[in-house]
């Protein structure tokens, strides 16, 4: 009897301290989780173009739950041997569930320190996804647009600020006591919610599907960009624009061993204040010729067969709707949203108008897809390396993002995913895992190869996803979640930009893809 109760006391103190060891460990391993020792990922977090200190949780969405069990004694096994208070690190989001306080209410360690950010540093995000280097080719959709061109800058920015709310607005519902909760997280929820009860998953894969094509056509643009700019940049080296951008994909390999954007993100700053500077450098340049400004040249006029592009360039500027959901649940202030998106929008609206209005004007019809092409060959160069330096350093972001968004739909989604876990047991990445990412640096090589058009890459992408993403998902979600509580004018708005929004993403797709099909063509046969 006394050697069966010294038996058990033993696997009472032996389980106690295996379970102070593991609790021990998972803080420890929380600790250096949030040092950013370990990737994070969330398929809602993406922006394009830049992407700083600030906006990394927000944009790439560090997402690490750290699970801890308070349990002692070896119960849920039987035999003691499991391993209570273990941390995981969850890509998907999925896994065992939270543990338990010993007030019955969840715990999550990371979520009680996770700092909240200002509605300036949210408008800095939002800043850098809106005002990123895509706004160089902006003076070559005057070129096709005239005034009417300057307009569609206006109104592109009015509609997004609009469809950026009301999508913040599809994130809430009224409880009994009629105040606004907060029920969904991702522009994904949304979708899923607006699909229910009958397709309770399809609003997430079209929504998903949208983000990888445009992650992707993103990817690509920054080749495009750094082999043009080369090229132009040093028109008498015998090395042609497809030889440039083969180079700057062999530098650009390395992404595909990416585990987190943490070393990348602190570039990112230096390169939005480079950027700033590059289009001071443009618009005083233009502005020391306003004596020649061709005013002549600035028609109302617009060139029908490639107007429908010039949309789809100024579209795919405003893009930023993917990632607001994300942003906004991590503001310390939330009812302030609305106002930082409209100061945000007001002033890219001014800035670029009056960056594709000088810089058209300085050189009219000569202006190019890329307009850093129009400066002299003195001051081209310096800016252009610049610029490809910039592109070269915001390629791993979409790219990461877009890896992060095919790993979750296709190989982390527990008993539906369609084909095996590409991370072995101890978190290493496998080697065919591998080679799908090599294979999508590849892929965006050849596009940029077959199909080297800066504005046509540009347009067809603004016009595909950047409309669907930020016109007509919006506007339907909104109907479809709230239009007993909407007014009829916002029923009104909502159908109007729906409407709109169709015609310029069905048209500009239409002579988007004519152009790219012909420059395809032309390329094949050389």
């Amino acid at each position: 009897m006394a050697t069966l109760i010294r038996s058990k006391l033993s696997n009472k103190l032996s389980n106690a301290a295996t379970a102070v060891s593991n609790k021990s460990q998972a803080k420890v391993s929380g600790m250096f989780a949030r040092m950013g020792f370990q990737a994070a990922t969330d398929d809602e977090a993406l922006g394009f173009a830049a992407c700083d200190d600030l906006d990394y949780d927000h944009r790439q969405g560090m997402q690490m739950d750290i699970l801890t069990s308070d349990e002692m004694g070896g119960e849920a096994s039987g035999d003691g041997g499991a391993m209570e208070g273990d941390t995981h690190y969850q890509r998907d989001g999925t896994g065992p569930p939270h543990s338990a306080s010993k007030d019955g209410g969840p715990t999550n360690e990371l979520s009680e320190v996770r700092p909240k950010i200002t509605a300036w540093e949210a408008g800095w995000n939002v800043t850098n996804a809106i005002q990123g280097m895509f706004v160089l080719g902006l003076p070559y959709a005057i070129l096709h647009g005239g005034y009417l061109g300057l307009f569609l800058i206006i109104f592109a920015a009015v509609v997004c600020c609009y469809t950026g709310k009301i999508l913040i607005a599809c994130l809430y519902e009224e409880d009994e006591d009629g105040q606004l909760v907060r029920v969904r997280d991702s522009y994904v929820d949304i979708a899923n919610a607006c699909c229910a009860p009958r397709f309770p998953s399809l609003g997430g894969h079209i929504v998903n599907v949208a983000q990888i094509i445009e992650l992707v056509m993103t990817c690509i643009l920054y080749v495009v960009v750094s082999g043009n700019l080369m090229y132009n940049s040093f028109p008498n080296m015998p090395i042609s624009q497809k030889s440039w951008a083969i180079i700057a994909t062999a530098a650009l390999l390395p992404c595909a061993f990416l585990k987190n954007l943490k070393a990348v993100s602190k570039f990112s700053l230096l390169c939005t204040l480079a950027h700033f500077v590059i289009n001071v450098l443009v618009i005083a340049y233009c502005l020391s010729r306003a004596r020649d400004w061709a005013w002549d040249k600035v028609k109302f006029y617009i060139d029908v067969k490639k107007f429908p592009i010039s949309i789809g360039i100024i579209v795919f500027s405003y893009t930023s709707q993917i990632f607001l959901p994300s942003l906004e649940g991590n503001m310390n202030k939330p009812s302030e949203f609305h106002c930082m998106m409209n100061w945000t929008h007001i002033a890219a609206c001014i800035l670029k108008g009056l960056f594709a209005l000088v810089a058209y004007l300085t050189w009219a019809d000569e202006t190019k897809e890329v307009i850093t092409d129009n400066l002299p060959q003195t001051i081209r160069a310096v800016v252009n390396l610049f610029l490809v330096a910039k592109a070269l350093l915001s390629y791993p972001l979409p790219f990461f993002a877009a890896v992060e968004v095919l790993e979750k739909s296709l190989f982390h989604e527990g008993g539906r995913a369609y084909f095996p876990d590409c991370y072995g047991g101890d978190g290493r990445l496998k080697s065919w895992g591998l080679s799908l990412r090599c294979a999508l640096v590849v892929f965006t090589l050849l596009m940029a190869i077959y199909v080297p058009h800066f504005a046509l890459l540009m347009g067809l992408t603004g016009s595909l996803t950047g409309a669907g993403l930020c016109f007509l998902l919006p506007s339907l979600f909104h109907l479809k979640l709230l239009w007993r509580k909407l007014l009829w004018h916002q029923v009104f708005f909502d159908v109007a930009i729906f409407v709109i929004g169709g015609i310029c993403s069905i048209s500009g797709f239409i002579h988007s893809m004519e152009g790219l099909i012909e420059a395809f063509k032309y390329n094949i046969q050389e």
